[in-house]
């Protein structure tokens, strides 16, 4: 019996349908999308395993404390997330460096909760437009998502070196370990 034509027009609509459903960020936001679920996962694990007294911890004189480090990864988070959406930065209540671990890691889930939240309603198609940025000036989403993974990369880097300095393990290198 041959299906009938309705049935098969049916059907790939269907599919076009789920398929496009399946690709509409596109492959830049996707692939960020993923980044961001890994590196959360590994910059909170990094937080969390550094001691509370290990927080005033930096390698030299002119660097970063870890506090001031994880603060640090937050704030641009929060910046560079909103800036990818257009919109202002959430209103937050000052955070110091100094301030206790879980207040530091509070921030630091808060900011990745925000990037989140952006990317699942960024696309693709929006890449070349414009939004604010540092100084008035404004870049191409495309060139904030950019920043983002970069930045992401550059922190945890140093996270992973601060965490080995004090004689832990960076998350990314436990499995490889044991």
């Amino acid at each position: 019996m041959r299906p009938r034509l309705t049935t098969l027009v049916a059907i790939c609509s269907a599919l076009l349908l789920f398929r496009t459903t399946l690709h509409a960020q596109g492959a830049v936001t996707s692939t960020l999308q993923r980044i961001e679920h890994r590196v959360s996962h590994d910059l909170s694990e990094a937080a969390e395993e550094m001691p509370e007294e290990k927080y005033a911890f930096k390698p030299t004189a002119t660097q970063m404390t870890f506090g001031e480090l994880v603060l640090h990864i937050a704030d641009v988070n929060t910046f560079l997330c909103s800036t990818i959406a257009a919109t202002p930065p959430p209103v937050q209540r000052t955070l110091l460096p100094t301030a206790s671990k879980h207040n530091l890691e509070e921030r630091l889930e808060e900011s990745f909760h925000l990037c989140k939240e952006v990317l699942e309603h960024a696309d693709d198609a929006f890449l070349d437009d414009s939004v604010p940025f540092v100084g008035g000036r404004k870049i191409t989403r495309a060139a904030a998502m950019i920043e983002l993974a970069a930045h992401w990369a550059d922190h945890y880097s140093q996270v992973a070196m601060y965490l080995r300095l004090n004689g832990l393990v960076p998350p990314t290198a436990k499995h490889k370990e044991r």
